[in-house]
């Protein structure tokens, strides 16, 4: 299991900050970026990025309306990987066209309360990674629902079909205590935000990982 620190802030001092903070830790951070129409809140824009000049990977995550027309903007500021909500996607093909066309990794997020079914199965074999919300999407610092647990197994499920699987990501709340639960059930990724920025990220991680493998 991967501990990928991410990023939810409309201060671009801070986003600076926290990402200088997981130079040499970790190899890779999500940035979040919400639109104010998808979710009632709104984060920086990937243009507070144009001069980063980092060895980081960036995961951008598109909690925003259309993600298709916002590929490109995030491309062009360094993204390894782009993941869309599908609740704003006129078409899961087209976004994956779209990241494809500009040679970066491509996800597919649900929102919490988004079954599974609501992927569409005809590009479940061109997608890299499927990220799961376990807190509405949009907004930091909420709580851990269980109720993602059963879609994790459905999404298990469509994996165990893929003949290039993608890797399974759980985004939002992710406590010491729900992080063991989600490594028994071979989740590959864990999103965790602001609070693993609190004290030493290196040792936030580690003990993480500690508890999980517990």
């Amino acid at each position: 299991m991967q501990i990928i620190p991410s990023i939810l802030t409309n201060s671009t001092d801070e986003l600076m900050s926290m990402l200088a903070k997981c130079e040499g830790v970790c190899d890779r951070v999500q940035i979040d970026i919400v639109d104010g129409v998808f979710a009632g809140n709104r984060t920086i824009d990937p243009s507070a990025l144009k001069y980063l000049d980092t060895d980081l990977k960036l995961n951008f995550h598109l909690m925003v309306a259309n993600p298709a027309s916002w590929v490109e903007k995030c491309a062009s500021v360094g993204a390894n990987m782009i993941i869309g909500q599908i609740e704003q996607m006129t078409s899961q093909e087209e976004f994956i066209k779209k990241c494809q066309m500009v040679n970066v990794s491509v996800g597919l997020a649900l929102n919490l309360p988004t079954p599974i079914d609501s992927l569409d199965q005809a590009v479940i074999g061109d997608i890299d990674t499927l990220l799961l919300m376990s807190v509405p999407a949009g907004f930091g610092g909420q709580e851990f629902d269980q109720g993602v647990y059963q879609k994790i197994k459905e999404a298990s499920l469509l994996k165990e079909k893929d003949t290039t699987p993608f890797r399974l990501c759980v985004d939002g709340g992710v406590s010491e205590e729900s992080v063991g639960t989600l490594f028994r059930m071979k989740v590959d990724e864990v999103i965790i935000g602001k609070r693993l920025f609190t004290g030493d990220l290196k040792t936030n991680i580690d003990v993480i990982l500690n508890k999980a493998q517990l």
